[in-house]
This record gives C-alpha cells, structure tokens and sequence, in this order.
C-alpha cells in the first residue's frame, strides 16, 4: 500500500464529488488528495484530521494557509521541530525537523467534517505513513478522529487509550502487531517505544472558545519535546 493517495482518488465518493467541485470553482487551488509533509525519518509524526477548503485543500502542505497553521507552525518552531518563517505559503521554504505531519483523511471533506466510512476507506495510507516514518518515536493526535484513526491504524485497543487533551499513551508491544498495520512492516520502528500524546485541534474554533490556549497546546510540545530528547 502506498502511503500517499492518487491526486484522483475515488476511494470516497463524496469527497471525490466534492474536490471535483472545487476544481471547477477554484482551478487555481491544489483540489487534490494533500501528501505528508516533513522528513520520512523522523522521530515524531503529528496527525492532524483533515485539509481546510482554503487551508491545505488550496496550498497542498498541511496545515498551511489557516489559522490551525499559524498555532501550530509557531509551536514546531518554538520547540525546534521547524525552521525558517513560516508564511501560509508552501513556497515559504519552511522546513521540518525530526518532525512530520499527515492527516488522518487525506482530502477536503464538506464542512470539514469526513464521516465514518470516509476516516475508515483513508486509513490505509495513515498506516503505510507510519510504517515508512523510520525512528518514529512519538505521535501527536490532533483531536479525538485522529486519536482514534492512529489506534486503529497500529491496532491497539481504543478502550486502553480514551482521549483527553495533554493525555499521553504508551503503546506496549504487546498491542502493536505488524499485521494490524494492513501487512506493512514497522521496518526500525520499534512498537514497545511509540508514544501517543494527544492535543485537542489547533483549530479557531477551540482556540476562539478557549477549549484550547495556545499555552495548553505548547505544553503538549513541550512534553514531546521531553519524551524525545
């Protein structure tokens, strides 16, 4: 399985309808499935939900173009898992550091918001993400659908591992067989080390209801930061 879906995938009708949409209506946007961004080696994976219309869906980098972008660029920053000025511009020549981020659904949903079937039919390449992210050591749920897509994805037991803002999860070996990854192999990845922190979203919303502060966010960071070294 490869880890990044064709720029026409049909793997979610809805969402396909949906981009077709946005090409007719936006032909200058990037309307295709958004690719991982950030080195294929490195020790910590963030997974956000999905690509914003006129964040990521339009830029074709995560994260890049809304104000989820702006919180979270910033905080890679502050905590050396970035370099260089971030500008909403995947042309910016912004870099990661030891640091990539994916999305759990790889394209635009309606309002945001992908269902059940649709989080499902993407997994599969949220899985071959992290068996080819070689040193992985830490993985940051953005929110409770990425938090749930990630246990899914290497097979451990949702019940073991609720959600809660700055909660982190360690993932025994025990929980983490090569085949609950789909067949892929975890390659130097070694499962008994993996640690799930997990984050409510960077998005406005919880920053603008005060869910979330950019303080409790950076806190998350800073406990990676911790766990990695």
């Amino acid at each position: 399985m490869l880890s990044e879906p064709p720029r026409d995938c049909r793997a979610c009708p809805r969402l396909a309808d949906f981009r077709a949409r946005n090409r007719a209506d936006h032909p200058d946007f990037f309307n295709a499935p958004v690719p991982s961004f950030g080195p294929a080696n490195a020790s910590v994976l963030v997974v956000g939900l999905a690509p914003g219309l006129k964040g990521a869906n339009k830029t074709g980098r995560p994260f890049t173009g809304d104000y989820a972008g702006d919180l979270l660029y910033e905080t890679l920053s502050e905590f050396g898992f970035a370099r260089g000025h971030y500008r909403a511009d995947p042309d910016d020549g912004l870099t990661l550091v030891d640091c990539r981020i994916t999305n759990a659904v790889r394209c635009v949903p309606p309002q945001n918001k992908p269902v059940g079937a649709e989080i499902g039919n993407c997994r599969p390449f949220l899985s071959a993400t992290i068996a080819e992210t070689t040193g992985l050591r830490a993985i940051v749920a953005l929110g409770r659908i990425a938090h749930e897509s990630i246990l899914s994805a290497l097979g451990a037991r949702r019940a073991a591992h609720p959600f809660a803002h700055a909660a982190q999860h360690e993932l025994g070996r025990h929980e983490l067989g090569r085949h609950e990854l789909g067949g892929h192999d975890l390659g130097q990845n070694d499962p008994g080390s993996l640690a799930l922190f997990d984050s409510y979203h960077c998005s406005r919303y919880n920053t603008n209801t005060g869910r979330l502060t950019p303080e409790m966010f950076k806190a998350v960071f800073a406990a990676v930061r911790d766990e990695i070294g």
